[in-house]
């Protein structure tokens, strides 16, 4: 007899990165070319040298770094990220006002467990980072979804529209994963006001910030000194400094909301794992040279992103900034059905629209994330070489 099941987990997708290798495990792949990936927004590169001899360090001759920490942090963290988002954004950040978690993942799901439960609801805007709606639906919490224009901008008065009893929060990502789009200071500001004049929450989520292309602050959110009655700030060091494999992130909110998020904390993980802490304290205090040197490399590849769309025709690039293109298809191609079959046509992984969007959605149908931040210029060129030749109907090689 076949154990229960939750149905809030019954219900809730596969997880779509992994539904994609398993494209790959069934396909064919080309034998004389090795596979381009554009699934997955992770950083292959291993961190600088000198931030690694600077974990192994701590591993091997600090004792402290194998125990127990504090369930929100190490204090040293949480204080740099303070001080330097508040110089980032010219605002005012305490230390009080920050927790370390295990990725920023864990900081969605610890802040949206504080907000909202069964029977609530959270808006999220169409296309979607998966795991958002996931954590939603494994939590029994209904998602409102929220188009956005041809630009891949959400609109507040649309969002006005359609907030009911049930709504407690909505949630922004900008940089956007999956639409690469970028939110200009007024919009995030016209959001929220709208959610403090709603008695919302208003979660920003900032996993890509330091590939912003926009010079100095995203947004002015942090020069309100009660920024903490609506906003709550998520950011990720995963991507910053090739921590993907650490896990470690942060929520940013009023130290009340942390109290209870602190909650959710103890009785998943007790404590954020400890090396990831340091590597990342290590990474903010020396490495601020190198990353503006990654945020360059990324902004040149949006750049030869965008150029290679003109070789594609009947494709269309709606957004294209941080780790991401996202792009429509001419009007005869299917996404799903193209992904799978560029995997044995073309040595090509990306994922379809349709992960990010509701189920039967049309604009889903018709578009494709390209996560591109693992590609040099070169690597950009052979991929629109591969997909030019597909579009086109033509051999490979």
């Amino acid at each position: 007899m076949p154990q229960p099941l939750s149905p809030a987990m019954a219900a809730t997708f596969a997880p779509p990165v992994m539904e994609a290798r398993r494209w790959l495990a069934a396909a064919e792949l080309p034998p004389d070319l090795p596979l381009i990936n554009v699934s997955q927004a992770a950083p292959v590169d291993p961190p600088p040298a000198a931030l690694r001899a600077a974990l192994a360090e701590a591993i091997l001759h600090d004792p402290t770094v194998h125990l127990y920490g504090p369930v929100l942090g190490q204090p040293e963290l949480r204080a740099e990220l303070a001080a330097q988002t508040a110089a980032l954004y010219g605002g005012a950040v305490a230390p009080a006002q920050v927790a370390i978690t295990q990725g920023c993942n864990q900081a969605f799901c610890a802040v949206m467990a504080t907000l909202a439960g069964a029977g609530d609801a959270v808006m999220l805007p169409v296309p979607w980072y998966f795991n958002h709606r996931m954590w939603l639906d494994m939590a029994g919490i209904a998602t409102q979804p929220l188009p956005t224009g041809d630009d891949l901008m959400p609109d507040p008065d649309e969002a006005a529209a359609r907030i009911t009893a049930q709504t407690r929060a909505i949630v922004l990502v900008s940089p956007n994963n999956p639409g690469g789009a970028e939110y200009p200071p007024a919009l995030i500001a016209a959001f929220r006001d709208l959610a403090r004049a709603r008695g919302l929450a208003l979660i920003l989520d900032e996993t890509y910030r330091d590939f912003h292309s926009r010079p100095g602050a995203p947004h002015e959110l942090f020069a309100d000194p009660d920024w903490d009655d609506t906003v709550i700030s998520l950011y990720s060091f995963s991507k910053s400094y090739r921590l993907t494999g650490h896990r470690v992130g942060a929520a940013i909110a009023s130290p009340a909301r942390l109290a209870e998020v602190e909650k959710f904390l103890d009785t998943v993980a007790i404590c954020p794992a400890q090396p990831g802490q340091r590597a990342a304290l290590w990474g903010m205090r020396n490495l601020g040279q190198w990353l503006a040197g990654e945020r360059a490399e990324i902004l040149d590849r949006r750049a030869a992103m965008e150029a290679g769309f003109a070789r594609l025709p009947g494709w269309r690039l709606r957004g294209c900034g941080a780790y991401f293109g996202y792009a429509e298809l001419p009007p005869d191609e299917a996404s799903d059905v193209l992904c799978r079959r560029l995997v044995g046509a073309a040595g090509v992984l990306m994922l379809p629209g349709t992960m990010f969007t509701p189920a039967g959605d049309a604009g889903g149908q018709r578009a494709v994330r390209i996560a591109f931040a693992n590609l040099d210029r070169a690597g950009i060129g052979e991929l629109f070489d591969r997909l030019a030749a597909v579009t086109d109907g033509r051999p490979l090689r």
